[in-house]
């Protein structure tokens, strides 16, 4: 072996190791620092709240990005908002894993352009393929992959749900075992079909029934609430809606433009989601959501998430959760509304999973009764599901 070839084995055996080590080191000081609680755990939620939220039988959450950072999720953390460890003993059912693909340098509410990407280091810092570090849909397909890998590895205790069958087989099994759960694949903008209208159907095969057309920034769908132009749906985007009604994908207004919004309510076909968003009644900005948008996606049979981070809902506790939840619930029926916090999400969370049982307290000083908590907990995600993903 020529002296050179040599010398290049030797450099690649020990930069390899020491290239994944890093990883493993970076992956969990980013994490660590982005995903915070205003709260930590343990909590303690009154005596009448824990009793009513260990009796839910189904306990759901729209919207979740713990994907994106190479969490071990069969294993449970200090740090970080959520795995399979505290979601089960949080009496989770049901979990949306969203995937994101790209956020610009120096992220804001207000005005964000696509020329900028945080996610490229991050691919590279948590060990991800090269693939990835350059593909926007090979980073969407690999984070299915791992979480297809991670239900594996549950043994039993996640599994990934794509259709009615399995929800329902879910549902049945959890009745005689309730240490189980299901979790299910969306998508955090769609600038991951890379332009193309095929990639709804690669991405659908890859397990994802939710998407979103746009996150931070305006793309080939139309405008982000957070964009320069926040314009309305292309002919593109509503290429793409038809399609994935189609192939009955959810369509999630998350993060869309006022006007996009608008625009996908008068041409949907299926019931509309929000998965994670708060109700410019309680915090007025330019991400959340207006009297006239929750009752538009309420007409279509949908229903909305709301989250848990001071953005959404002007406070840092569950007690602001709940009075969003209380003025939609006032505005279009209990029915319409549900929990998306996004955890894991690079906020500052109210409380990890394992805090839900307080919001269930402070429903339950505002007067609701155990019928309707238990649908905002879970219930109607359940229902929702149940009616809208593939046979």
């Amino acid at each position: 072996m020529p002296k050179f070839v040599k010398t290049i084995f030797i450099t690649l055996a020990i930069l390899i190791p020491i290239y994944f080590l890093a990883t493993q080191i970076v992956a969990r000081v980013v994490d660590g620092k982005f995903n915070r609680v205003a709260l930590a755990p343990p909590y303690h939620p009154s005596t009448k709240a824990t009793r009513l939220y260990k009796s839910l039988p189904f306990v759901a959450d729209l919207h979740s990005d713990v994907l994106l950072w190479n969490r071990n999720i069969t294993k449970k953390h200090t740090y970080g908002h959520e795995d399979i460890p505290r979601m089960l003993e949080a009496n989770m059912a049901l979990q949306a894993f969203t995937i994101v693909s790209k956020t610009p340098k120096n992220i804001n509410f207000d005005r964000n352009d696509d020329k900028t990407d945080n996610i490229t280091s991050l691919m590279i810092g948590t060990g991800r393929p090269p693939a990835t570090w350059f593909s926007l849909k090979e980073r969407a397909l690999q984070q299915c992959n791992e979480l297809y890998a991670y239900a594996k590895a549950s043994q039993g205790k996640l599994r990934v749900i794509t259709s009615q069958t399995e929800l329902k087989a879910l549902i049945n099994d959890r009745k005689t075992n309730p240490h189980q759960m299901g979790g299910f694949l969306g998508v955090e903008g769609m600038q991951v079909l890379e332009g193309n209208i095929n990639n709804v159907q690669v991405m659908y095969d890859a397990g994802i029934r939710m998407m979103a057309p746009t996150h931070f920034f305006d793309n080939k769908l139309g405008g982000s609430a957070h964009g320069i132009k926040k314009g309305g749906l292309t002919p593109f985007g509503s290429e793409v809606i038809k399609k994935m009604e189609d192939l009955h994908m959810i369509v999630d207004l998350a993060h869309a433009s006022a006007q996009l919004t608008t625009d996908v309510i008068k041409i949907a076909k299926r019931p509309l989601l929000v998965s994670h968003v708060g109700v410019k009644g309680t915090c007025d900005n330019i991400r959340n959501l207006s009297d006239a948008h929750i009752k538009g996606i309420a007409a279509t049979g949908g229903i909305i998430g709301i989250a848990v981070f001071k953005q959404a809902v002007c406070g840092t506790d569950a007690a602001a959760t709940a009075k969003a939840i209380k003025y939609a619930t006032d505005l279009v029926g209990v029915e319409h509304i549900a929990l998306g916090t996004d955890f894991d999400g690079a906020i500052p969370a109210h409380f990890d999973v394992t805090g839900f049982p307080l919001i269930v307290d402070e429903l339950l000083k505002l007067g609701y009764t155990d019928e309707e908590i238990a649908a905002i907990m879970g219930g109607n995600v359940r229902d929702f599901m149940l009616k809208n993903l593939p046979e």
